[in-house]
C-alpha cells in the first residue's frame, strides 16, 4: 500500500515547489507524474515552465487519465495534479460528474495498491468565487469529493498558503 502525502491549496500557492522539496529529501531519482493536457499554447508554456523547474534527477511521465497503469513500486512519485486529471476525466466523459468521479476513485484505488511514496497535488477550487455555469459547479463538486476521498486515504495532508505549508493531518 502506498504512503500518501497530500498537498492542496490555491493556484500558485507553492504546492509544486513544496512537493519537489519533499520528494528530493526522500529520493535522488523521483518521478513526476504529470496529468496536464496541452489545451492551448498558454497551457503548453505553463507545462514547459514546470519542466524547466526540474533538473536531471527527475523522471517525467505524462499521463492524462490512466495513472494506475504505471509500476511505481519502491519509487517516490509526485502526482501533479488532481485538478487537471479530473478535468480530463470530466471532459472525456461528456461532463458527467458521477461517471468521472467513479473513474477517478477506481484509478486512484488501483494506483495506491502499489508499495511506493505518493505525493499528491490538488487545488482547493471551492474556496473562491461561486461558479457561474452548471457544468463548472458540477466540476467544483467533483473536485471537492475527490479531494476528500484522497485526503481520507492520506497519511499526511498539508494546506499551502502563500508558499507556507500548514499541516492539517
Amino acid at each position: 500500500m502506498a504512503k500518501i502525502i497530500y498537498l492542496t491549496g490555491g493556484e500558485r500557492s507553492g504546492k509544486s515547489r513544496y512537493a519537489q522539496e519533499i520528494a528530493l529529501k526522500i529520493s535522488d531519482k523521483p518521478i513526476y507524474l504529470a496529468t496536464a493536457r496541452k489545451w492551448d499554447e498558454d497551457f503548453n508554456n505553463r507545462i514547459q515552465q514546470h519542466k524547466n523547474e526540474r533538473d536531471e534527477r527527475w523522471i517525467t511521465i505524462e499521463e492524462e487519465k490512466n495513472i494506475s497503469k504505471h509500476d511505481f513500486t519502491g519509487k517516490t512519485v509526485i502526482l501533479d495534479c488532481i485538478t487537471l486529471w479530473l478535468t480530463n476525466l470530466y471532459n472525456d466523459n461528456n461532463y458527467d460528474a458521477e461517471v468521472a468521479r467513479e473513474k477517478a476513485k477506481s484509478e486512484f484505488d488501483n494506483l495506491i495498491k502499489q508499495d511506493f511514496i505518493l505525493i499528491v497535488i490538488s487545488n482547493e477550487i471551492g474556496m473562491g468565487v461561486h461558479a457561474q455555469t452548471e457544468s463548472a459547479r458540477k466540476f467544483v463538486e467533483l473536485q471537492g469529493w475527490i479531494n476528500q476521498y484522497i485526503a481520507d486515504h492520506a497519511d499526511e495532508a498539508f494546506l499551502m498558503i502563500s508558499g507556507i505549508s500548514v499541516k492539517v493531518k
